[in-house]
């Protein structure tokens, strides 16, 4: 049924309002959160108490980012470049297939969610694969002086350093103070972009092929779309991909940074709404469209669905402590 979407009455109704409150209380949240919780600060800037500063320092807030964490691999053993080299072909697998998309579909298939999340993939190991080839050279450096050098380097970093024995064995004991990791080798802006990347995707990926897989496919997309290997692999590798580089990773994954993915959610819900209130198209999804009644009760489904997507990865990622933990107890560093 075609509707004209730039006509007033198509929006001033209560339809659209119910919806525009489900994703702007999302929105209002996500930059509460974001305010709140965000960044490097002290959660006890005090000295106020007659504590010493010296405690109080190293507690810093849960949004603190260190540079090594985005391109050094969980495992003490595993050099680096593995994380790099997994980060290479995920970079140029995506970015092909996304390419292959648009000349074969045109460039509307950014009205989709879920073109936007595979852009946003790719993005997302592109930096990474810069941040590694960084991280590479420095590993490669810091290790190429003598042990002293090496230790203290370490010290200045951040970073865990083994044992200088005449065996090499690794000593779990022989690490620097909390205090140095907490003031020294925080990330810059790249760094806390990139953490924020992963914890955007992490969500993205797993609403969109959900989604995609158990409600568009199963009641719509095998209608409308026939099946082939583009819409199969944007709608999977991407979550292979985003899984496999959590499972190398030190990154962290606070709760607090769900607010980035339903910023996500809500800017494209924002410009499809721009839109379709300047020219009358199709919706890329059915649900979207403010005409059908039912409209409020999909945006609040879908709005709900972000909290258990993003804990579905967390799971995921506690998991993966579990296992490593288990298998390596002497390297893995949580």
């Amino acid at each position: 049924m075609a509707v004209d979407t730039t006509q007033p009455e198509y929006w001033l109704n209560w339809r659209f309002l119910l919806c525009a409150l489900w994703v702007y209380s999302c929105m209002a949240l996500a930059f509460f959160l974001i305010w709140k919780y965000e960044g490097a600060r002290s959660l006890d800037s005090s000295g106020d108490n007659g504590e010493d500063r010296e405690e109080a320092l190293p507690q810093v807030g849960p949004g603190v980012v260190y540079l090594e964490d985005c391109w050094k691999t969980c495992i003490e053993g595993i050099h680096p470049g593995w994380l790099l080299a997994f980060r290479l072909v995920a970079f140029f697998v995506l970015a092909s297939l996304l390419v292959v998309d648009i000349v074969t579909d045109g460039w509307s298939i950014f009205l989709y969610y879920t073109q936007w999340t595979f852009l946003l993939v790719t993005l997302y190991f592109g930096l990474g694969s810069l941040l590694s080839i960084y991280g590479c050279y420095q590993y490669v450096y810091s290790t190429g002086g003598d042990t002293y050098d090496l230790v203290r380097s370490g010290a200045d970093h951040g970073t865990y350093m083994t044992a200088p024995t005449a065996e090499s064995a690794y000593d779990p004991t022989i690490k620097i103070s909390y205090y140095t990791k907490a003031n020294n080798g925080r990330a810059g802006f790249w760094g806390y972009m990139f953490q924020i990347l992963f914890q955007t995707n992490a969500g993205a990926v797993m609403i969109t092929d959900l989604v995609f897989w158990f409600i568009l496919y199963p009641f719509l997309a095998h209608n409308q779309y026939e099946m082939n290997f583009i819409l199969i692999g944007t709608h999977s590798i991407n979550v292979v991909f985003i899984v496999g580089d959590a499972a190398l990773n030190k990154l962290h994954f606070p709760w607090f940074r769900i607010a980035y993915f339903l910023l996500w959610t809500g800017i494209f819900v924002n410009v499809q709404w721009i839109i379709h209130a300047n020219v009358s198209t199709w919706w890329p999804y059915p649900f979207l469209d403010l005409a059908f009644p039912g409209a409020p009760v999909w945006y609040l489904v879908v709005a709900v669905l972000h909290f258990p997507c993003y804990a579905l990865f967390t799971l995921v990622l506690r998991l993966k402590h579990m296992l490593l933990e288990s298998w390596f107890p002497q390297t893995y560093v949580k």
